[in-house]
């Protein structure tokens, strides 16, 4: 049962997923600790460290059964986390207490660790944002030929096509696939390094054989499945790779951001509407709303999380020579809460997209509206074609123009411009073939082939190379 009595974090209670969530968690945490030490002393072992085989298997045999009530004691007694786990596992292993941590430093298990989890961390961001990428796809290749208003400064410009439009959105999200894809081939631990990042405890362990000491790096970062480390540290990985890892999930931010204003601005002119359940209130007063709530939530979460770069800048720029430990209380917020945020406006993204509603006629009834106006450069060359003075055409065609327009907003009357048109005899050459020049198909370019191009051409290739992660749906837990 909840206590309903403290803070709970929304972010867990509410937006994010159990698998980030778990990512995240202690129970993680403290089991990749006590990997790393089976892997340090079982290095060491290989490397001729008086070490046993019955201490290692020991290890081995008490990796994931944590006592975390008894490491809590332990952390009350001593203020020290690290060494609260490794009298812990001593407690359980009691054959190689005396080995567990040998020549390591906090650092050792807290930063190679944390670089694990975030790498993990990225892989679930990944699986979900080329899902929905594979949502956006399909609804792009749908609408691909569906006219409708293009915007530049929010006020009606050319036509473009609804499935044009959920290209900038791919192509917001590739550019954010493209870096999360650098950060990972990019991926490297901390490492064995040593108290301030100088080896000298291996050093010392290994009498001075700094061959065993780069070997000994080697295998137990082999034995945690990777195959990179920093060249040099100091106590701790650096802290701009913190940084780095957040500026790529605020560039995720920034594309959902975008689109979820997108889509409630749609929604406001009943073009295109986010998913909207049987039971679901819109709003407690005004019973008729359909109100944009998960793209609101969307912009909420991502407002928050462009926000935490700044954090880790902050956190970076301040790390006195070989550390500080005024980063660790920071980073086991921002690191965590920045992925949890990620990962719910990932959710709410791939729900968004695969549930868009369109509503075709009311986009062809707004894009008849101003239809008339884009058209006036059209009608003018039709006209000089027939020998037409184009000034007077451009002249004329104003006036009528702005009186058209002036009917619309002052008088909330329909526009007369093709009516005025068709009466005026400086625009003979188009009487009667109007409808034929205000095909709307004829106002949108190359849009419907963009779209296909662009999705075969960039999109395709990235879907195929993650086939394995496809099929996910986004999950909106309240």
């Amino acid at each position: 049962m909840n206590d309903h009595s403290r803070y709970e974090n929304p972010l867990n209670t509410r937006y994010a997923s159990r698998e980030m969530q778990e990512n995240f968690g202690d129970e993680k945490r403290f089991r990749l600790w006590r990997k790393l030490w089976i892997a340090l002393a079982e290095s060491e072992m290989e490397l001729g460290l008086p070490i046993t085989q019955e201490q290692v298997d020991e290890l081995k045999a008490h990796e994931t059964d944590i006592d975390f009530a008894r490491a809590e004691e332990y952390e009350r007694q001593v203020r020290h986390d690290v060494m609260a786990h490794v009298k812990a596992y001593g407690d359980v292993a009691p054959k190689a207490a005396g080995i567990i941590h040998l020549g390591a430093t906090s650092c050792f298990v807290d930063c190679n660790s944390e670089l694990m989890i975030l790498h993990d961390g990225l892989l679930i961001l990944k699986r979900k944002l080329v899902n929905v990428l594979e949502k956006l796809k399909k609804f792009a290749l749908a609408y691909k030929e569906l006219p409708t208003l293009g915007f530049t400064h929010l006020q009606p410009a050319q036509l473009t096509t609804v499935g044009k439009r959920a290209t900038l959105w791919m192509q917001d999200l590739l550019l954010d696939y493209e870096s999360l894809e650098h950060l990972l081939t990019q991926f490297k631990l901390r490492g064995v390094k040593g108290t301030t990042g100088t080896q000298a405890s291996f050093l010392d362990l290994f009498d001075g054989d700094g061959e065993k000491v780069k070997a000994l790096e080697r295998r137990v970062v082999e034995k945690l499945g990777y195959a990179r480390v920093y060249g040099v540290t100091g106590q701790t990985y650096p802290r701009k790779f913190d940084y780095n890892v957040l500026c790529v999930l605020s560039q995720i931010a920034q594309s959902a951001y975008k689109f979820s204003n997108d889509i409630r601005i749609l929604q406001s002119m009943k073009e295109v509407e986010e998913p909207f359940e049987k039971s679901q209130i819109g709003s407690s007063a005004m019973a008729y709303k359909r109100n944009p709530m998960r793209c609101e939530r969307m912009g909420s979460l991502c407002r928050y999380l462009i926000s935490l770069p700044v954090n880790s800048a902050v956190t970076a720029s301040t790390q006195w020579f070989e550390r500080t430990l005024d980063d660790s209380a920071n980073r086991r917020i921002v690191n965590a809460q920045a992925f949890l945020t990620a990962d719910a406006v990932l959710n709410l993204y791939m729900n968004v997209a695969e549930n868009l509603v369109v509503y075709p006629k009311t986009i062809e009834k707004h894009v008849l509206r101003e239809l008339p106006f884009m058209a006036t450069e059209n009608i003018i060359m039709e006209c000089v074609k027939a020998g037409g003075d184009r000034q007077k055409l451009h002249e004329r065609i104003r006036v009528l123009s702005q009186e058209a327009g002036r009917l619309v907003k002052e008088e909330g009357k329909e526009s007369n411009l093709l009516a005025c048109i068709e009466k005026e005899d400086i625009f003979r050459a188009v009487h009667g073939r109007l409808p034929e020049i205000l095909d709307v198909n004829e106002f949108v370019g190359r849009a419907p082939a963009q779209t296909e191009e662009f999705v075969r051409d960039e999109i395709e290739p990235i879907l195929q190379k993650n086939a394995a992660l496809l099929g996910e749906k986004g999950v909106v837990n309240v």
